[in-house]
């Protein structure tokens, strides 16, 4: 036998494994062009609030830095972040936590501030609690505040009032 055959064959077997290689490759790369995108969910961190249209002389905080867990366990809830709320300066607030299951596409959580809506002088003067229900969207980080409330400022009647907001995360 030549010595030139058995490089033939090794030819051979490499073009064979080249095609295969190629086969494999545009195989894995259709199957990735064509997956539907995965949701798109918050990423863990601390987060600066920016609600700009509030009565309000704190900036917050959100550390949302853990996953929501089942209660009594380790056990991490799938697309639900834990949100700890962190008052600057701590004067006339409170930290509040909740979970924030991400649903359609947006976050929600809802507190209760003791403190929520701030009557005459903004420092000292009286408050009226309020029951806030957060509401964002998972990408672009926006969204809105609903606060609602028993009663107003100065004996007014209940209602509710709507701050948009944004999230940065730091």
């Amino acid at each position: 036998m030549p010595i030139s055959q058995p490089m033939q064959l090794g030819s051979k077997v490499e073009a064979a494994g080249l095609k295969s290689l190629a086969m494999t490759t545009a195989l894995i790369t259709a199957a990735v062009t064509l997956a539907p995108p995965a949701a798109a969910e918050m990423n863990l961190g601390n987060y600066e609030l920016n609600m700009p249209d509030r009565r309000d002389f704190h900036t917050w905080v959100w550390s949302a830095v853990t996953p929501c867990k089942v209660p009594n366990t380790n056990t991490a809830i799938p697309h639900c972040i834990h949100i700890l709320t962190l008052p600057r300066p701590i004067a006339k607030a409170v930290q509040s936590d909740a979970d924030a299951p991400l649903i359609n596409g947006q976050y929600t959580f809802a507190i209760d501030d003791p403190f929520g809506l701030r009557c005459g002088d903004i420092y000292y003067g009286p408050t009226v609690p309020t029951h806030d229900v957060y509401t964002w969207d998972a990408t672009t980080l926006a969204g809105s505040m609903v606060s609602t409330f028993d009663a107003g400022c100065d004996g007014a009647p209940g209602g509710s009032l709507t701050y948009p907001f944004t999230l940065t995360r730091m």
